[in-house]
């Protein structure tokens, strides 16, 4: 952050109590909400950051840097749940917050912190807050990026955008993978390990999982390993990756993020989807094969840089549609993605990181 911002967002107020990120709970998402975290770390490295996450999130924070800890509550979704609400508030209380920033619009994330009493309630307008978000901004509609409109929220009212945000980071110490990597059994000397990710929200961000299955195969071929990584919802797609390309495969999706997090920290490269994974392995330092179709990478891909950035090389008229499904039946914006040409950017990448090339 430039000197002049930095003295300017000072001297807003001296208030120098903890401050709660309420911040989106979709994994990529959370992740970008660490560049809010090192703003604020920027601005006065001594006030304490603390973030509110699930209990499927909370991995990420460990990893972290400048985060005190996580208060983890697994509020309901679809229900307002006002006794769980007041539970989390009386948790709230005794940290003596100076200022929430609330990244969602709903009415409900706001709750909490206004029961809490948390002096300053920061957040942009929406499902008629006025009260409960007291720190009222304006004109979130108009960013259009995920990034502009969480971390304007620590800036001051109506303070130009400043041209960069700082990067979101996770760090995973040596010997925290060199643990992990024993316990799992992954030791392969010699072999660089290619992580993929081969879920996403919605069938339509999914590049085929016979595509990834293909990239699989060539990879163990020239000899390197592959671990795939993911949730549950993604275990069948491991178990047609795993018998596509043999015993240098390895099925590590399930239950704990921390696995994922853990393995595309150890991979000298990935290959994910346009989806939270994606946003995990970038900000890890990872090099990142990112694939994208329905949707646009100027707006969601990770505000880290990325090896290579995937996408269909033909015109469609319904690019970029941002829908969980494909509308046209066609999914011709991952279909048409070939195999061939995710290989020859992995194994690009696999050289840019100072390994021996397959």
């Amino acid at each position: 952050m430039n000197l002049l911002l930095k003295q300017e967002v000072m001297k807003r107020d001296g208030d120098r109590r903890a401050v709660l990120i309420v911040p989106y709970m979709w994994i990529g998402d959370f992740v970008r909400c660490h560049s809010v975290v090192r703003l604020l770390k920027a601005e006065d490295p001594e006030r304490p950051v603390d973030v509110l996450t699930t209990t499927n999130d909370a991995p990420l924070v460990d990893y972290m840097p400048g985060v005190r800890k996580g208060i983890v509550c697994d509020l309901p979704r679809k229900r307002l749940a006002l006794a769980d609400h007041r539970a989390l508030a009386a948790r709230l209380r005794p940290e003596d917050y100076g200022q929430a920033l609330i990244m969602p619009r709903t009415w409900k994330a706001a709750l909490a912190p206004f029961l809490a009493g948390i002096p300053r309630r920061t957040g942009f307008a929406g499902e008629a807050r006025f009260g409960i978000v007291n720190d009222m901004r304006w004109g979130e509609r108009r960013l259009l990026r995920m990034i502009d409109q969480c971390a304007a929220l620590a800036l001051p009212p109506g303070h130009d955008l400043p041209p960069d945000w700082p990067l979101p980071q996770l760090v995973v110490p040596v010997a925290e993978k060199a643990a992990w990597r024993a316990k799992r059994g992954l030791i392969a000397p010699g072999r660089p390990v290619v992580a993929l990710a081969p879920g996403a929200v919605g069938p339509s961000k999914r590049w085929p999982v016979a595509s990834y299955a293909e990239v699989a195969r060539r990879l163990t071929a020239e000899g390197a390993a592959v671990w795939v990584v993911g949730s549950p919802a993604e275990r069948d797609f491991a178990q047609e990756i795993v018998a596509a390309g043999g015993a240098q495969v390895r099925d590590l999706t399930g239950t704990d993020l921390r696995d994922a997090i853990l393995g595309l920290a150890v991979a000298e490269a990935a290959i994910s989807n346009d989806s939270g994974l994606l946003h995990v392995a970038a900000a890890l330092g990872t090099p990142s094969i990112g694939i994208f179709g329905p949707t646009d990478p100027k707006l969601w891909a990770p505000l880290n840089p990325l090896a290579a950035v995937m996408q269909a090389d033909i015109v469609l008229d319904c690019r970029p549609c941002h829908k969980p499904e494909c509308r046209m039946q066609h999914h011709r914006c991952m279909t048409e993605i070939q195999p061939a040409t995710v290989l020859a950017r992995t194994l690009k990448a696999l050289e840019g990181v100072g390994r021996a090339a397959i």
